[in-house]
């Protein structure tokens, strides 16, 4: 199984309206596997492509090495959340080095990260504020993890 799951995102920690959410699913999510979050700052000194580089240089200094990457990219492809368990269960039985998944700043993530990424996972065609999109993330991880473990969490719609 795979050992560890990271989340790598640019932001600022401390004013993150979702970071409380965000904790209550790291605890859940802990009890199946470790999970680490890691708070990266934006590169703000630089403009367009030039931050855009620098921040996927933070990205990949902060994750190990070897990792699968998943990072979060609005032309990636959008999964069910049972297609997301499944594809998440498989990395885990396959991959055991961690699994990764980058969310970038407000600019998004450099190309260079995104055509290396194992997976380019789209939310959706909404633009969301980090904050959310980093809650829906671990929401989707653990329910993954449920789905994966039995854990009566995920209901199908009617």
């Amino acid at each position: 199984m795979g050992r560890e799951l990271k989340i790598l995102w640019l932001g600022r920690s401390r004013t993150d309206p979702g970071e409380v959410l965000c904790a209550d699913y790291r605890q859940r999510i802990e009890r199946s596997v470790t999970i680490n979050d890691v708070c990266l700052k934006p590169e703000v000194r630089l403009d367009g492509r030039e931050r855009l580089a620098a921040e996927a240089a933070r990205l990949r200094a902060a994750a190990p090495d070897p990792c699968r990457w998943v990072v979060l990219d609005r032309r990636g492809k959008s999964l069910s959340s049972k297609a997301f368990a499944v594809e998440l269960s498989r990395w885990r039985e396959e991959w055991p080095h961690p699994i990764v998944f980058a969310i970038g700043s407000d600019l998004g993530v450099d190309d260079s990260l995104v055509t290396a990424a194992h997976l380019r996972w789209s939310l959706g065609p909404l633009t969301l504020p980090h904050s959310l999109a980093r809650v829906v993330v671990y929401e989707q991880i653990y329910r993954a993890l449920s789905l994966a473990a039995g854990i009566k969490y995920h209901r199908d719609p009617l």
